[in-house]
């Protein structure tokens, strides 16, 4: 199988976005948290029901096609994946884990705000906010 003239590497597996758009991603799942988006998130989390995780998922919407949706769930299905760092596990379902390899959560405090970001690898554009993204 060719794109655009190349060949595929073997290692990865691409999926058809809205029939012209491929996203790649490696068969190994990477996702990454920082200390200080694991350290806000125990503290938050003081406040949530026991066995409560953080979730995060892709949505479609948003001005630039796809959006972040951050969440607590205590629910885990069979298809997600878990990622941990200082004691705090990151919950991304199977299709959201497709938009989001190789991608590092991040908490980021300013004098005017205080906001979780994703930096995410696979974008190509995302809107003013930083709220939605393009792939």
């Amino acid at each position: 199988m060719q794109i655009n003239g190349s060949a595929l590497p073997q290692l990865y597996i691409y999926a058809i976005l809205a029939q012209t758009c491929y996203l790649k991603y490696p068969i190994m799942n990477s996702f990454n948290i920082t200390d200080g988006a694991s350290l806000k998130l125990l503290e938050l989390l003081k406040s949530e029901s026991e066995g409560a995780r953080f979730r995060i998922s892709i949505m479609g919407g948003g001005c630039s096609g796809f959006s972040y949706s951050f969440s607590f769930d205590k629910s885990v299905n069979v298809n997600d994946q878990i990622f941990s760092n200082n004691g705090v596990e990151v919950i991304i379902d199977e299709i959201s884990m497709k938009f989001l390899q190789g991608s590092t959560l991040l908490y980021k405090s300013t004098l005017g705000s205080e906001a979780f970001e994703v930096s995410n690898p696979n974008t190509t554009a995302k809107c003013g906010c930083g709220n939605s993204f393009a792939v």
